[in-house]
């Protein structure tokens, strides 16, 4: 699965997401729109140049048009995916979100005004999984940032950059030594280089963002972050004054490293952090795990939590057991009282692994920096 939810767009296909794209297609002499997928744009202002192409096997999802040129391309052969104006949301967006985006308006607004807020809200309304133009609008939202993330894991692969996953327990508070960890298990990950990928939600996923986040700053900084964070420690009872402290954070650092957080609507109760600077966040939960997982081609770490890690670390199992020997990536649990005590996740793992490829490919440490050096083995 890729992250559009086949993870590979038709090559015969052109993603055209926005109006300089468009432009530039034209400008170079374009004459046909065949296989063009024209995303979530305002086409008004721009009759003359959608008049003298052909329109035959082109697909517009929720753009506008001067008056009169929908009919013009539809009668052309186009399909017209129209705007959906009942739902909170841009089910065509053609870009990943930004916590500044889903937290708007928080400074001086309750959480449950702001956009994440307002989408969760809708997503759960009486019958709402059953309404075929909400199944809809939700699923053409997935595939939407599926692309758009499949765009931004291009780009780093592109550059030669591994992603490594941090999972992690959403109840881990700030100003805990579980907290601090996952953030310098972060700051470490930057620091040599690798992409930051997490749930995008609290807890230790916060953590391993804000580490990423803060990878450049001085240690002061990076100190002094977590001091102030610790002010609220969870965002219960109050995501708003979470949120808020957060957002002061991540405006004294500007220039923040940028690290991925993929959340999701169907977990109301985790708001996403403030540290992903680039935040994939899907309705489907399923859908969302599995391309988390698949992602992070350069290993994933495992730091304590309960049910939600569990299930990550035997889904993320379950694929290097059958995965080609080229393509098994690190799993590394950090905690030993935790992961043969508490939840006895390694005894299981090491049997499942043994006699197989994978067996040299999982580690059991005691600390974020012994993490660091089993991932680089």
């Amino acid at each position: 699965m890729s992250a559009a939810r086949s993870l590979h767009p038709s090559p015969r296909t052109l993603e055209v997401e926005s109006l300089a794209g468009f432009d530039q297609l034209v400008a170079a002499g374009a004459r046909s729109m065949h296989g063009w997928h024209v995303q979530s744009l305002d086409l008004r202002g721009r009759r003359a140049q959608l008049e003298a192409l052909d329109a035959q096997g082109a697909v517009f999802l929720g753009c506008r048009f001067d008056h009169g040129v929908e009919d013009l391309l539809r009668g052309r052969g186009a399909l017209i995916f129209p705007r959906l104006t009942a739902v909170p949301f841009n089910p065509y967006r053609g870009q990943l979100y930004t916590p500044q985006e889903l937290y708007a308006g928080i400074a001086t607004s309750p959480y449950e005004d702001t956009l994440d807020a307002r989408v969760y809200q809708w997503s759960i309304r009486p019958g709402q999984r059953r309404r075929l133009d909400a199944t809809l609008a939700a699923a053409l939202h997935d595939h939407s940032i599926g692309v758009a993330l499949d765009e931004l894991a291009g780009t780093y692969l592109r550059a030669g950059r591994t992603m490594v996953g941090v999972m992690g327990g959403h109840i881990a508070r700030r100003g805990t030594a579980v907290f601090e960890g996952a953030a310098l298990l972060g700051r470490l990950l930057a620091r040599s280089g690798r992409v930051v990928a997490t749930g995008g939600g609290p807890g230790a996923m916060e953590a391993a963002n804000l580490g990423a986040f803060l990878s450049e700053a001085p240690e002061p900084d990076f100190r002094r972050a977590l001091a102030d964070l610790a002010a609220v420690p969870s965002f219960r009872p109050s995501v708003a004054a979470w949120a808020r402290t957060a957002a002061a954070v991540a405006r004294r650092h500007p220039e923040g490293v940028p690290s991925l957080g993929i959340p999701t609507w169907f977990y109301g109760h985790e708001p996403p952090n403030f540290f992903a600077t680039h935040v994939a966040k899907y309705f489907a939960n399923a859908i969302r795990e599995a391309i988390l997982l698949e992602l992070c081609n350069g290993g994933i770490v495992f730091l304590p939590g309960s049910g939600g890690t569990v299930q990550e670390i035997f889904q993320d199992a379950c694929e290097n057991y059958y995965a080609a020997p080229e393509t098994v990536t690190p799993m590394v649990l950090v905690g030993h009282e935790h992961w043969l005590r508490r939840f006895p996740a390694w005894p299981l793992l090491q049997r499942l692994a043994s006699g197989r490829r994978m067996e040299g490919r999982i580690f059991l440490v005691d600390t974020v920096e012994e993490a660091l050096e089993a991932l680089e083995r």
